[in-house]
């Protein structure tokens, strides 16, 4: 138990002292091990452990929308592909299916990879 704490501890401390990039980074991961976590449930055959990670790669995705800034116009492109990649979790979980969600996977970790050479050029530019 004290191990498990001392995790806790070092991951809170982590999310409270990233960066705004990095916390949209480690939402992509986020999103990208509940999607992992979901396939894992539909060939498990476990339908809450399907259900309830997929709920949580929506809820990610959600957050994501909230914290677009429309005064870019990329945002409503953004927001386009959220949307979209919404659609098809709804439609995963009620079909359970691991084909959407392999979908869904290619696109958050091409979004996640774009974001990391985001940072990596910001960073170069300091």
């Amino acid at each position: 138990m004290l191990n498990h704490n001392g995790y806790a501890a070092y991951a809170n401390s982590k999310i409270m002292t990233a960066s705004p990039a990095e916390l949209t980074l480690m939402l992509y991961d986020g999103a990208i091990k509940f999607c992992n976590i979901a396939i894992a449930g539909i060939e498990e055959n476990n339908i809450e452990k399907a259900h309830n990670n997929i709920r949580k790669v929506e809820d990610i995705i959600s957050e994501f929308q909230a914290t677009l800034n429309h005064k870019y116009a990329t945002a409503d492109d953004f927001n386009n592909v959220y949307v979209y990649l919404k659609e098809r979790l709804i439609e995963a979980n009620m079909k359970k299916d691991k084909e959407i969600l392999e979908e869904v996977l290619k696109h958050l970790r091409t979004m996640r990879d774009t974001w990391k050479e985001v940072m990596k050029l910001a960073a170069s530019q300091r």
